[in-house]
């Protein structure tokens, strides 16, 4: 076969279907988020002892000879003083 083209036979054209080719572009676009937050307080109350104490005086009379409790009548029992704060 030779590189000539026939002088009978006359060139014709054929077309394929059109390819379709995009070509995107993006914009940023501003989407507003809101997000809710909820500050909740919480109250607790909370045991702090605090110490109170109370001081009783009494007196007691006792037979003249007798011992109370193992002491000699008179004898002077050490005590604690009243405090608080």
């Amino acid at each position: 076969m030779s590189d000539e083209y026939c002088p009978n036979c006359p060139t014709q054209t054929a077309y394929d279907p059109p390819q379709v080719v995009y070509e995107d572009y993006y914009h940023p676009q501003v989407v507003n988020v809101v997000h809710s937050v909820e500050v909740i307080r919480r109250h607790h109350c909370v045991p702090v002892p605090h110490h109170i104490y109370t001081c009783t005086a009494k007196d007691v009379w006792v037979n003249g000879a007798a011992e109370v409790r193992g002491r000699p009548q008179g004898a002077h029992r050490g005590g604690s003083r009243a405090r608080g704060r």
